[in-house]
């Protein structure tokens, strides 16, 4: 598969990266677990058929130490029992942000409570926000076409 243009290398887009990436520092830096960030991304690029992140976000997991198990089961999450109540709360969280246009009026009211018991206001925030960042890069690679499988950990900064 070919990427139907440079995008990376586009001077427009770059532009553009550089406002998402700047989001995603902030993310990053936050205090929403490290873990916790990189499940959320990675189920969510699965929901949205993105292989070039699911690649990258999975590669940054295991090169954080994230066991193989776990990043198997992610994709099940709801079947798992390797996962925290609080991973499990983002997990739901995530996949009902991410599948917005299928669920009605979105994100339920219990998901967001049961989130809440784990994360604190800010952590909320950053995991809002997280979402917002990997549908958007999700959404650049997939409608680019952008292949997957050549990404090397820290291979972006």
């Amino acid at each position: 598969m070919e990427p139907r243009l440079d995008y990376f290398g586009h001077p427009l887009a770059g532009k553009v990266l550089r406002h998402l990436n700047t989001a995603g520092k902030l993310v990053s830096d936050s205090t929403l677990p490290e873990t916790v960030q990189e499940l959320v991304k990675i189920r969510a690029s699965q929901i949205n058929g993105c292989g070039f992140c699911t690649d990258m976000h999975t590669k940054d997991a295991t090169h954080a130490g994230e066991t193989a198990q776990r990043l198997h089961l992610v994709a099940t999450w709801r079947e798992a029992t390797v996962f925290t109540e609080a991973e499990l709360a983002a997990l739901e969280v995530a996949e009902q942000g991410t599948r917005i246009a299928d669920a009605a009026g979105g994100v339920t009211d219990e998901a967001w409570r049961d989130a809440a018991k784990h994360f604190d206001e800010d952590q909320l925030v950053a995991l809002i926000s997280l979402l917002a960042v990997i549908n958007a890069y999700n959404r650049v690679n997939v409608v680019n076409q952008q292949p997957a499988g050549d990404y090397q950990p820290g291979q972006f900064g």
